[in-house]
């Protein structure tokens, strides 16, 4: 589906749609410009395609530094059109699967306790047990039965899944035990 709108600030105005998004700017608009609706729409799935007349290397290299898919001059191909819209709508199916599966990951989480997190930080490091339980003052029996938990909560049967999981929601390792 395709919709038009008549300007950055009536498009801002809508509710965000729910599925892939690519949204087709020019540089040049009245009110807010296509880089200026770039900048505020940062941090949502839309990606970008510019369509513009009026094209300077600096906005361009700052569209593109910023994200937007592709960067096209007036008069434009169809073909080179319709490539750069179907290009943009596979990323952002890929952004919104990722962000998906980050928020699953990250709800996983929040059902470890503080020790839970902070055990499950040094396995993923690849840390041992005997390793785990020195570093935090612990006994090694308190440990697997921490450890145990944390695969549960987080639905995994082996460290090599709680560390992909640990990194979709963006989890850094706790620094090696020795």
């Amino acid at each position: 589906m395709a919709e038009t709108f008549a300007s950055a600030e009536e498009f801002l105005g809508q509710a965000e749609h729910d599925g892939p998004a690519c949204l087709v700017l020019d540089v040049q608009m009245p009110g807010l410009d296509g880089l200026g609706l770039q900048q505020a729409l940062a941090g949502r799935h839309v990606q970008i395609v510019f369509l513009t007349g009026q094209c300077g290397v600096p906005q361009c290299a700052h569209a593109m530094k910023a994200g937007a898919v592709d960067f096209l001059t007036k008069p434009v191909d169809d073909e080179d059109l319709l490539a750069a819209v179907s290009h943009a709508l596979i990323r952002s199916v890929e952004v919104r699967r990722a962000a998906g599966e980050r928020i699953a990951a990250r709800a996983l989480l929040d059902a470890l306790t503080p020790r839970e997190f902070e055990v499950m930080r040094f396995v993923i490091a690849g840390s041992l047990n005997k390793q785990i339980a020195d570093a935090l003052g612990a006994a090694e029996k308190t440990i697997k039965i921490h450890r145990g938990r944390v695969m549960e909560k987080m639905g995994v049967f082996s460290v090599a899944e709680l560390v992909r999981v640990a990194q979709t929601a963006g989890v850094t390792p706790m620094p090696a035990a020795t």
